[in-house]
């Protein structure tokens, strides 16, 4: 198979897949998605050469590059904002939330936030994206070692994360499960 099938391939198996892993992690900037998805596969055809076997870590490794990109570009724009003065609380668009509004399961990702942006990424590769620590490795451009220790870190801290916010609840929850 040439290069340019390769790649045709694992565009064909992998959009979506990269897709849904750039629209978790812009947080329902769904505008951005596309574009970010679109530097992602121009990113992987000029680099045909280099897809892997098995290139879906792979994708995510330059998903996690162009998402980046994308969020320094996103700060820029909003420092830009700002400065002009031309804020969505001075167009009468500032929304709060009652008390009430929690979605299910919110709790969990309110836990996840509290982690730095590294141990977010090595857990959301393995439940969201489902690797395997080799995959994750891959995805992270590390030792399949390193990975597996960040992601043991990671689960640590998130474990501390969650007993710190509802010690009480965690602690029922443990009892019964």
């Amino acid at each position: 198979m040439s290069n340019d099938e390769t790649f045709a391939a694992a565009y064909r198996e992998h959009y979506w897949a990269v897709s849904r892993y750039v629209a978790r992690r812009l947080d329902g900037r769904t505008s951005e998605v596309e574009e970010v998805v679109a530097e992602v596969f121009t990113v992987a055809w000029r680099r045909r050469d280099d897809l892997p076997a098995a290139p879906l870590p792979w994708l995510y490794g330059v998903a996690r590059n162009c998402l980046a990109n994308a969020v320094r570009g996103y700060g820029r724009r909003r420092r830009l904002v700002d400065r002009l003065g031309n804020d969505e609380t001075a167009h009468g668009r500032h929304i709060v939330d009652s008390l009430d509004a929690e979605a299910p399961g919110a709790w969990v990702h309110e836990a996840l936030h509290r982690l730095s942006p590294a141990d977010q990424e090595v857990l959301r590769l393995t439940a969201w994206e489902e690797l395997g620590v080799e995959e994750v490795a891959v995805a992270l451009g590390c030792g399949s070692r390193a990975a597996a220790m960040r992601l043991h870190r990671a689960r640590r801290r998130l474990r501390a994360e969650i007993d710190r916010m509802s010690p009480t609840t965690v602690s029922k929850e443990r009892s019964h499960g």
